[in-house]
């Protein structure tokens, strides 16, 4: 069974930062990604960024890529979604999941395992 420990979500005023955290056990795969997809009220999903296991190869949403950053410590086994300057339209559930390569992490509905999920409100 796979298991997810999320955790960084929270309130913060615009132009903010709010670092992400998700640590995913019980994956068997030889390869995998690790990311997270966001799902405003009202909007579809859609992926924000996601690295391999090795850390070798990453994806990110080209309207984020430059305020965030996915970066992975894999002695941790735990993954990290820095966000820096926050705006209210980055108000949203971000998800932890798990893909079966990099390359499929723009498309939610091909995520293998996803966490519960936590808000994250950019808001004065």
């Amino acid at each position: 069974e796979v298991q997810f420990v999320e955790s960084g979500g929270g309130l913060v005023q615009p132009g903010g930062s709010l670092r992400l955290s998700c640590a995913a056990s019980g994956l068997t795969s030889a390869d995998y990604a690790i990311g997270w997809f966001r799902q405003a009220p009202g909007k579809e999903p859609e992926g924000i960024a996601c690295i391999n296991r090795d850390a070798s190869h990453t994806f990110s949403k080209t309207s984020t890529k430059d305020r965030f950053r996915i970066s992975r410590d894999i002695a941790e086994n735990r993954v990290y979604l820095q966000m820096n300057d926050l705006k209210p339209e980055d108000t949203a559930v971000y998800t932890c999941a798990v893909w079966g390569g990099y390359w499929r992490c723009s498309y939610v509905d091909k995520s293998d395992y996803r966490g519960q999920g936590t808000q994250v409100t950019v808001s004065s």
